[in-house]
């Protein structure tokens, strides 16, 4: 009767190692199942969100690129204001000089409204006989293009929008980087179901779950499209 029943014990102690066991294989089987499914879920986001602001860059840069060329447009008409302007007031110093005032007085008619009230400014100044006067009508604190205005915060509005698609392609460069990260935990958890060894098997997949502390805490706090 004592060996049966020691035998018994043994029986029933190795029953219940392998139930422990069994139970250790299925909580590791479900802690896995949970990694893939939250690689999964983070990964898909991560691309989305990369493919977002990937859009969001290029609209940007093209926004950007459209405002480039109308302030290159603006500054080129205003320069070509200011060379008439320049050109006519050659014509009317010419005139001037030579006593010819009603030759002069149209050539002030031919002037343009906006620049007229630094050439009268400067006209006081009396540039024929002044030599202290200053070289001409633009050196005047009166005077002022808008055109040349308009094509400064054109310029500074392009630049204000290309350094948000530079924002917006570091954006999209952080969640790609979060997809190598997560394909890099979705391989170790993958790799770590063909050990048969439970030790092994358990460090990889604490390691995943290290790892995926990390991309989940990026998703959470990185700006989103």
């Amino acid at each position: 009767m004592p060996e049966g029943g020691g035998s018994n014990i043994e029986i029933a102690h190795h029953l219940s190692e392998k139930r422990e066991q069994k139970l250790g294989v299925e909580t590791l089987e479900i802690l896995e199942a949970i990694v893939l499914a939250v690689v999964a879920i983070a990964t898909a986001w991560s691309g989305y969100q990369a493919a977002l602001w990937t859009g969001h860059q290029a609209e940007l840069y093209g926004q950007s690129s459209k405002l480039r060329v109308k302030a290159e447009g603006v500054a080129t008409f205003a320069n070509q204001e200011r060379l008439y302007n320049a050109s006519t007031v050659a014509d009317w110093l010419q005139a001037e000089a030579g006593g010819n005032t009603k030759l002069a007085s149209l050539f002030e008619r031919r002037l343009l409204p906006e620049f007229r009230p630094a050439f009268e400014e400067w006209k006081k100044t009396d540039p024929i006989h002044n030599p202290d006067a200053p070289a001409g009508p633009q050196l005047m604190p009166k005077f002022r293009s808008a055109h040349a205005e308009e094509a400064i915060q054109l310029d500074a509005q392009a630049s204000q929008l290309f350094e948000k698609g530079t924002q917006a392609r570091e954006r999209s460069d952080d969640y790609v980087r979060l997809t190598v990260t997560l394909a890099t935990i979705l391989l170790l958890t993958s790799v770590s179901q063909r050990f048969k060894i439970h030790s092994i098997r358990l460090a990889l997949v604490a390691v995943s779950v290290l790892l995926l502390c990390y991309p989940v805490f990026r998703i959470f706090t990185l700006p989103r499209a």
